[in-house]
C-alpha cells in the first residue's frame, strides 16, 4: 500500500487505523465529516478531507485521491438503539454512504475495499461460537444497514469487479472510545457513571453476554485484509476475540452500584468463530479484556 483513504479516520477505530498507517509510511486521507469524529483524533500527518459520505458525488474528478491502493470504509452511524428509534438518517449513511464509497472505489480503480461490517448481522442466532456462514437474521436497522453494505460489496466484486472485504466486528473497546456524545459505548458509558458517581445502567436482566474485541486488533485486520495477496471476492470475516462476558461482569471489572430497569430488544450472547480469519488472513486477537480494563481504570482515576 502506497496510497489510501479512511474514511471515519477521525473516529474511534478509525483514528487508530491512520495511525498505524502514518506508522507503515503509508500516505493516508481521511475523509470524516466530524460528526462523530472529533478533530483530535486526526493525525497531523494524514490529509484531512471534511465530507460527508451521504453527500459525497462519486463521479466527481477528484484528483486528490487519485493512485489510492485502497479504501478502508469505516464511517457510520453506529449505534443500534438510536437507529431503532429513527431509522432514516442510518440509512441514508450506512447504506447510501457506502453505495458512494464503493462506486468512488470502482471510478479510482482501487486494488481493494475493506469495509467495517457488524456482528449485529447474526441477531439472536442460536449457534455459538457464531461462523460466517450461520443464517443472518438483523434485529435494528443499524444491524440491517451494515449487512446490506456487505452485499453491495459482494456484489460490486461479481458485477464490477471490484475486490472488497467485509469485516464483521465484534463489540469493539479500546484507546480513543468517546466519552462525549450520543455515540458512546458501553465501558465509557459506565465510566462516566461512576465518575459522576451514579449507579451503572444496565439493560434488561445483564446477563447478555459480548465478545469484546480490542481496537488494536481490529487494525491488525484492517491492514491483513487490505495486503491479503488472494483475491478475496467479496468473503465476510469474523474479527472477535473468541470469547465473551455478560454486562454484569464487565460491570463488576469496572466498579460501582447496579440499576436494571431499561428493556430493550438485543441479542442475548455474541461469540465470534474467528478461524477463518485465523486461516485466510492469518489474523489472531491479542486483547484481554480485564487487564485492558485495569489499565483504564487508572488512566480514568476511577
Amino acid at each position: 500500500m502506497k496510497k489510501v483513504i479512511v474514511t471515519g479516520g477521525a473516529g474511534f477505530i478509525g483514528s487508530n487505523l491512520v495511525d498505524k498507517l502514518i506508522d507503515m509510511d503509508v500516505e493516508v486521507h481521511i475523509i470524516d465529516n466530524l460528526s462523530t469524529g472529533f478533530k483530535k483524533n486526526i493525525n497531523p500527518k494524514a490529509h484531512f478531507h471534511k465530507i460527508d459520505i451521504s453527500e459525497l458525488n462519486p463521479d466527481k474528478p477528484w484528483s486528490e485521491f487519485k493512485d489510492t491502493d485502497v479504501i478502508f470504509h469505516l464511517a457510520a452511524l453506529a449505534r443500534v438503539q438510536p437507529s431503532i428509534e429513527d431509522p432514516i438518517p442510518f440509512d441514508k449513511v450506512n447504506i447510501g454512504g457506502t453505495l458512494r464509497m464503493l462506486k468512488l472505489a470502482h471510478n479510482l480503480g482501487v486494488k481493494r475495499f475493506v469495509y467495517s461490517a457488524s456482528s449485529s448481522c447474526y441477531g439472536n442466532n442460536k449457534k455459538f461460537p457464531t461462523p460466517e456462514t450461520e443464517t443472518t437474521n438483523p434485529l435494528s436497522p443499524y444491524g440491517l444497514q451494515k449487512y446490506v453494505g456487505e452485499q453491495y460489496c459482494k456484489m460490486f466484486s461479481e458485477v464490477y469487479g471490484l475486490d472488497t472485504v467485509s469485516l464483521r466486528y465484534f463489540n469493539v473497546y479500546g484507546e480513543r472510545m468517546s466519552l462525549e456524545g450520543a455515540y458512546k459505548l458501553a465501558i465509557p458509558i459506565f465510566a462516566n457513571q461512576i465518575l459522576e458517581g451514579k449507579p451503572l445502567t444496565i439493560n434488561n436482566d445483564g446477563e447478555q453476554r459480548r465478545d469484546f474485541t480490542y481496537v488494536g486488533d481490529v487494525v491488525s485486520a484492517n491492514i491483513l485484509a487490505a495486503t491479503n495477496p488472494e483475491d478475496l471476492k467479496g468473503e465476510a470475516f469474523n474479527i472477535g476475540n473468541g470469547d465473551n462476558y455478560s454486562v454484569n461482569e464487565l460491570a463488576d471489572m469496572l466498579g460501582g452500584k447496579k440499576s436494571y430497569g431499561n428493556k430493550v430488544i438485543e441479542p442475548l450472547q455474541t461469540l465470534a468463530d474467528n478461524s477463518k480469519a485465523a486461516l485466510i488472513l492469518d489474523w489472531k486477537p491479542r486483547g484481554d479484556l480485564p487487564s485492558w480494563i485495569k489499565k483504564y481504570k487508572k488512566v480514568l482515576g476511577i
